[in-house]
């Protein structure tokens, strides 16, 4: 019989799996946060362009009518919703916040079809808004803007 000579060990060791299960598991404790962040960034882009999009046809509007930005039908906005919209966009008809159409109606996890408080528009000015939720969580999350263009949002717990 021919003898075999022996080797050193070979495979894993449980403690190498470990190791490396550990490593693995701070690698996803890190990025997950991070994910999260570049998620909420990302639908916070939505809104910001379907706002900039209202400012752009309300100042036209205000060309338009000899300075005023008042309207009495929300299709003299000019201004549509496309795709799978995540917020409720809201421009002041006739002194009443009504919705664009093609905004989201969602009910859950927070109620969209309320208009945020700040929507108004006057003669000289106007606030449009936008109402959505992209934390899921109960509290809605209202964004403005205003005829001097400045946008500001009541995110509950995602930083801009």
């Amino acid at each position: 019989m021919a003898r075999r000579a022996l080797k050193g060990p070979e495979g894993v060791t449980l403690i190498e799996l470990m190791i490396v299960v550990a490593i693995i598991g701070l690698l996803v404790a890190v990025a997950i946060p991070s994910f999260m962040r570049y998620q909420a960034k990302s639908k916070q882009a939505e809104v910001k362009i379907g706002l900039g999009g209202i400012w752009t046809h309300a100042t036209t509007i205000l060309a338009a009518q000899n300075a005023s930005y008042v309207i009495s039908n929300i299709s003299q906005l000019g201004y549509g919703i496309t795709g799978a919209a995540r917020y409720s966009y809201w421009y002041s008809v006739s002194g009443t916040p009504t919705a664009l159409p093609g905004g989201s109606t969602a009910t859950g996890p927070c109620d969209v079809n309320t208009p945020p408080a700040a929507v108004d528009t006057t003669t000289s000015s106007f606030t449009a808004g936008a109402r959505g939720n992209i934390d899921a969580d109960s509290t809605c999350d209202d964004w403005i803007i205003n005829d001097l263009r400045n946008i500001s949002n009541t995110m509950d717990d995602v930083a801009d």
